[in-house]
């Protein structure tokens, strides 16, 4: 049984270019009374959101990721795209009446953004619950309405179902009670470095003081890589190389598609952290959360070329 519940939010992103920069519109002296309008010639809409990009990888993979989240009268191309990648959506719940979280991201030419984000039907993403998923052998609590990720969390170690526990932008929801809750009752913990700070300032507790309570607890570190606390020690992951870098959107819920595959898969943490490193460097190479392309074959050809021994 290899198959994983991934609990997050489904999004669209609607991405904007301005061709300007935003300094030279937008007065120091005259902020109290802003308004002001981008012309943005160049849109894209992409596919996103955490459950709908880490299960994206760990298909390509090759795993079972079964996708826990609540979406939009507006889900419709996002529902066709996932059949046709024949991910699991059983547990994918449609709202009447909102719309599928989505966000608004306005780039300028010195790459500032200012972006807007409508949660809709995340907001009701406790409707779902663990208990309606069959087989799990492993869960992420990834970011998403706040109740839900309580209620998700509290459900996976009702059940005894080991899961991770990603807060990522969700953190700010949370006072630091409610995150050493979520802590205790996860298995594993991922963060980047800046979460990794904020959960320290919110918590009074040091890195080494939560990873105690933690099977594992991992950090990201972007191009440096990342940090592995397990088993008493520190396993310092090198990052792996990129092809080029492109966009940096969803790199993170790779990283955590493989880490979540190394851990159904028994690999040990050094394997499991260059693998999720790996998977990050190739989401960097395109655009969105959801472009890339790679198949388990040439996934075990580049580790093998990248790190000098067999996945």
């Amino acid at each position: 049984m290899t198959r994983a519940l991934v609990c997050g939010s489904m999004a669209y992103d609607t991405i904007m270019v301005f061709h300007d920069r935003f300094k030279n519109h937008i007065l120091p002296e005259q902020i109290h009374i802003l308004n002001v309008s981008f012309l943005v010639p160049d849109m894209r809409r992409e596919f996103g959101g955490c459950a709908g990009n880490i299960a994206y990888n760990l298909k390509l993979l090759g795993g079972e990721p079964l996708i826990m989240a609540t979406v939009g009268d507006d889900f419709g191309p996002y529902h066709d795209r996932l059949r046709q990648l024949e991910l699991d959506i059983a547990h994918v719940h449609r709202v009447a009446g909102t719309f599928t979280a989505q966000a608004f991201i306005t780039t300028d030419l010195d790459d500032n953004q200012i972006t807007a984000f409508h949660p809709g039907a995340m907001n009701h993403a406790h409707e779902n619950k663990v208990s309606q998923a069959c087989d799990i052998r492993l869960g992420i609590v990834s970011p998403d309405g706040r109740q839900g990720m309580l209620d998700h969390a509290r459900q996976f170690a009702e059940a005894g179902v080991p899961f991770i526990f990603d807060p990522g932008q969700g953190m700010p929801m949370f006072g630091g009670e409610e995150l050493l809750d979520f802590v205790r009752q996860a298995e594993y913990l991922t963060l980047n470095d800046y979460e990794a700070q904020l959960l320290q300032e919110r918590t009074g507790q040091s890195l080494e003081a939560l990873a105690r309570q933690v099977r594992a607890l991992i950090v990201t570190l972007g191009a440096q890589g990342s940090l592995i606390h397990a088993d008493g020690r520190v396993h310092e992951i090198p990052a792996a190389r990129a092809t080029q870098v492109v966009d940096p959107t969803g790199c993170g819920d790779a990283y955590r598609a493989g880490l979540i595959h190394g851990i159904l898969r028994g690999y040990d943490w050094p394997t499991t952290g260059r693998l999720a490193g790996l998977l990050g460097a190739i989401k960097i190479a395109s655009r969105g959360g959801q472009n890339h392309r790679f198949t388990p074959a040439e996934i075990a050809d580049r580790f093998r070329a990248e790190y000098g021994y067999n996945l």
